[in-house]
């Protein structure tokens, strides 16, 4: 839906970023504050605090939509090359016991 209105992945990241210093910024404007009235300058920090990991997880739902589109695939994180379901003892059991499309 943010996609189809025009929202790229890479705003939705500098919209988390953006919140980050907004909370830091309300953090350090509640120090000013007396006695009374820093527990809810507080509280309005930490609320918009909760924030950027969701607008950052936003983005990058967006972004891998993004790459889907330009590449036709999605991307794979962290391991390279085919992915093996099974260890080497449970392979070694397979070929021992002469299972079809298993080899040493």
């Amino acid at each position: 839906m943010l996609q189809r209105a025009g929202v790229r992945g890479a705003y939705m990241e500098a919209a988390s970023m953006a919140g980050v210093a907004v909370c830091i910024g309300f953090w350090l404007r509640a120090k000013g504050y007396d006695q009374d009235e820093r527990g809810n300058a507080e509280r309005r920090a930490l609320f918009v605090g909760l924030w950027p990991a969701t607008l950052w997880l936003m983005g990058q739902s967006i972004g891998e939509i993004e790459r889907f589109e330009r590449t036709g695939r999605f991307a794979r994180a962290g391991r390279t090359g085919p992915l093996k379901p099974f260890g080497r003892a449970v392979r070694a059991r397979a070929v021992r016991a002469g299972r079809k499309g298993w080899t040493g």
